[in-house]
């Protein structure tokens, strides 16, 4: 077993992508690239969480969790434009926001923990 398997963010990132996957990707009206950058930064939050336990100093593993926070945030914005523009519900948006919002704590600490 890999040590990133194990960690709770990213277990939690595993079942945002696939959420991601589930709901939002599959909204027809959503444009290719809006679709395909989503994609991608949810993603990037569990391959970086992955890549991140692989480095073995400090500043290399905790830069890989600020880009993966980056692109928690990245997913965010995307969530809030949808549900600005009527195709993510009120309720998808407050389920997806939460998700984030506790990975981005984790991830933050787990940032804050990794600095000299």
């Amino acid at each position: 077993m890999f040590d990133f398997e194990n960690l709770e963010v990213y277990k939690k990132a595993k079942a945002f992508n696939a959420a991601v996957n589930r709901s939002v990707l599959r909204i027809e009206t959503l444009d290719g690239v809006t679709k395909n950058q989503l994609r991608r930064a949810s993603l990037s939050i569990v391959l970086n969480i992955a890549e991140g336990t692989s480095r073995f100093s400090k500043p290399d593993r905790r830069n890989f969790c600020v880009i993966a926070r980056g692109s928690v945030f990245e997913c965010v914005a995307v969530f809030d434009i949808l549900k600005d523009n009527g195709q993510l519900s009120p309720e998808e948006f407050t389920t997806l926001y939460a998700t984030a919002e506790e990975m981005s704590k984790m991830l933050f600490a787990m940032i804050r923990n990794l600095e000299n």
